[in-house]
């Protein structure tokens, strides 16, 4: 008897994986976890092949005759309803790809019927939906997650969905984009920002968010950087949590591996302001965005996401 297994993908900006998930049971196959290399401003051709191939083997794993389909957890710009990238080089990205229809070249690549379901939602709202559907946020009705890394990505769920407009939320329902400080949020909430604001303060540049984090241990102002990081987190938030009511904060990417770091200014923050708000570090981590775009090929939850997914 064969299975309701989807392909969850995760496209990043020098690599791409994924893994199968059991739609019923509501479970990643460990063993079927695949991963390869990319150059993003490779020609279309090199970029499909190295998205295809990562593909076919998590599909030979599940069991090619258990697959229904492969959801996409990808950044944008993009048309997440087609399934055509929007790349202009703006991003600095992936600009060969602009206006190719991946869904056609993918299921060219491997062989599939032109009824395949190949389907795509932004990547920070997939790991949304994952910690939405099995992680932390699981047993709240209004949750916000966020990916601290390159860039400061977020999702805001309400009852299962995301939502992208409203007075309840942003613009688009994501947060970089907001004005803070000198710049916008994703200036500061970014692995960039607190590797410029440690290169002002020092003269130093170093490669990473893990290694401020390391010296923080001896050296205050690699402390000062991640308290004040927690602190303005608290208080950019601050409407949003009001706004929106919500129950449950899910931080995932790489710098929420530093959260001991600026956990407790994040948290004084909010218990002075009268917030109440659970604060979660996710244990999906990656995973979260499998799960969440895998879930797109269940079609009842995506037709209640696709009004969404257009305004993406």
């Amino acid at each position: 008897m064969t299975k309701k297994i989807s392909i969850g993908v995760d496209v990043g900006g020098s690599h791409v994986s994924c893994m199968a998930y059991d739609l019923e049971s509501k479970q990643l196959l460990e063993h079927t976890h695949a991963e390869n290399d990319l150059d993003n401003h490779g020609q279309p051709a090199e970029i499909i092949e190295a998205w295809g191939k990562t593909i076919k083997k998590t599909m030979e794993l599940a069991g090619v005759e258990n697959v229904q389909g492969v959801g996409f957890a990808m950044p944008g710009p993009f048309d997440y309803v087609k399934g055509i990238p929007l790349f202009t080089g703006e991003n600095g990205k992936y600009e060969n790809i602009n206006g190719i229809d991946v869904p056609a070249e993918l299921r060219n690549y491997l062989g599939l019927s032109a009824n395949f379901k190949i389907r795509f939602i932004n990547d920070a709202t997939a790991f949304a939906i994952g910690e939405d559907q099995v992680g932390k946020a699981k047993d709240f009705g209004n949750s916000l997650s966020v990916t601290l890394g390159t860039g400061f990505g977020s999702a805001f769920i309400k009852n299962g969905l995301p939502i992208v407009e409203g007075a309840e939320v942003p613009e688009n329902g994501c947060l970089w984009h907001l004005p803070f400080e000198d710049g916008i949020a994703d200036d500061y909430f970014s692995t960039r920002g607190l590797i410029n604001r440690y290169e002002k303060a020092t003269g130093e540049k170093l490669p990473g968010v893990k290694q401020i984090a390391e010296l923080a241990a001896e050296n205050q102002l690699a402390r000062e950087l991640f308290n004040d990081f927690g602190t303005k987190m608290g208080s950019f938030l601050k409407p949003w949590i009001e706004n929106f009511g919500i129950e449950i904060f899910v931080m995932g990417g790489n710098i929420s591996r530093a959260y001991h770091l600026f956990g407790t200014s994040l948290n004084i923050y909010l218990e002075q302001a009268g917030l109440n708000m659970k604060v979660a570090i996710s244990e999906l981590k990656e995973t979260a965005s499998f799960i969440g775009a895998a879930t797109l090929v269940d079609d009842q939850f995506y037709q209640k996401v696709l009004p969404a997914l257009a305004k993406m």
